[in-house]
């Protein structure tokens, strides 16, 4: 299992050989406050790297979530649509937002591993 991160503050991890997941880091939540709505990608539709797949509405602002790498939507969180405050509560685990089978494997390996995001964190 391997987490990357974006600039943007997303996490994508590649749990098998089918699909990533996909979220929102700590460090976006807590910035966010309370999560009231999430908008979901759409299943079956495909992104490329750096569009927006969804947004997250908070009770301070509305954020994008960019797509961390090209690909197609496998799976959403449904979950999210009922209890978006499940972003909040576990934004690494049962927070995800959606699955996606990656196309272009470059671009995960060319995100920023642990030590790179948590160096980014600190200019923050």
């Amino acid at each position: 299992m391997t987490t990357m991160y974006t600039p943007d503050h997303e996490w994508i991890n590649i749990e098998d050989h089918e699909a990533a997941v996909v979220g929102i880091t700590h460090h976006a939540q807590d910035a966010l406050g309370d999560v009231v709505f999430v908008e979901l990608p759409e299943v079956g539709r495909s992104y490329k790297k750096g569009e927006v797949a969804g947004v997250v509405e908070s009770v301070k602002a509305a954020a994008d979530l960019y797509m961390p790498v090209d690909g197609e939507i496998v799976e959403v969180n449904d979950k999210l649509v009922d209890e978006p405050a499940l972003v909040n509560k576990d934004p690494m685990g049962y927070g995800w937002f959606f699955k996606v089978r990656v196309t272009d494997m470059a671009q995960f390996e060319a995100l920023m591993d642990p030590p790179g995001y948590d160096a980014l964190l600190k200019t923050l």
